[in-house]
């Protein structure tokens, strides 16, 4: 999972990268393109091939998991460009407590008055992030924390098309839907390519692949709750690639806001397994 992190934080440098120069949908377009071939590389190698991985009772969930992945991919490239990596992942680690939030209402999950209790000191810290009754308040703030809404419904999604549907499956329709979805729009905004540029997107690529990878093999040897603290590792490697690589500031109250929304985020994770213990 560490590696996992480290992996996903440089993918999202050299998106950065590419969507200060590109089109935000171009970029998307292509690494979805890779990423659908690794999909369906994956499936074609399991058991009962693509055929097997493709059935699933439930399109119309998985294909707006798709979709909503997808367009938080978007979002996000979006916010590095605009915010930088810093402000743009301190905002996003708020998205287990958007889970852990909305679980009760859409998949008619539990959430104890604790967790409550968390999940408003979590968006107490986003608005310490956000700052909104500050002068120097953007509206472009908001944009992560609208990836973060996105991710999150992706996310329950997930859990409940996981109540019928398999991981390959679920991955399979991710990556299909995803990159037909992005190919749709995203080719209306081809532009050629500089020569080094496809250097760093064949590494914004294989980097995504490489990140899927490794999340799958960690998952493989341990159970999502014991290695998903580990997740909030991405931050800190966004914070030192901003800061060191694109000449990004750290603000007192991106940080203070930061430590209390991943402090709230490790306490709803560590009650949903106090909850899961029979």
């Amino acid at each position: 999972m560490v590696a996992a992190t480290i992996v996903f934080t440089l993918q999202d440098g050299l998106s950065r990268h590419l969507g200060a120069t590109y089109n935000v949908l171009l970029v998307v377009m292509i690494r979805y393109w890779f990423f659908a071939a690794f999909v369906m590389a994956l499936a074609a190698r399991g058991p009962g091939g693509l055929r097997a991985a493709a059935r699933t009772s439930q399109p119309l969930v998985q294909i707006t998991r798709a979709l909503l992945l997808v367009t938080e991919i978007c979002i996000m490239v979006v916010a590095f460009v605009v915010l930088g990596l810093v402000e743009t992942h301190a905002v996003f680690v708020s998205y287990p407590l958007l889970i852990a939030a909305l679980s009760g209402p859409l998949l008619g999950e539990r959430v104890g008055w604790r967790r409550w209790v968390a999940i408003g000191i979590g968006f107490v810290g986003v608005l310490i992030i956000l700052q909104p009754g500050a002068g120097v308040f953007q509206p472009s703030a908001l944009i992560p924390l609208a990836a973060a809404f996105c991710f999150a419904l992706y996310g329950l999604l997930t859990r409940y098309a996981a109540r019928r549907d398999n991981a390959a499956t679920s991955f399979f329709w991710t990556g299909a839907v995803g990159g037909l979805a992005i190919t749709v729009v995203g080719i209306w905004f081809w532009e050629p390519m500089a020569p080094q540029d496809w250097i760093w997107m064949g590494a914004l690529c294989m980097s995504g692949a490489l990140g899927h990878w490794l999340l799958i093999k960690c998952y493989d040897v341990s159970e999502a709750s014991a290695v998903q603290p580990f997740a909030y590792l991405q931050l800190v490697w966004a914070s030192i690639l901003g800061l060191t690589v694109f000449d990004e500031t750290l603000r007192s109250n991106v940080v203070l806001g930061a430590v209390l929304v991943i402090a709230a985020g490790l306490f709803t994770l560590w009650r949903e397994r106090q909850q899961a213990k029979p």
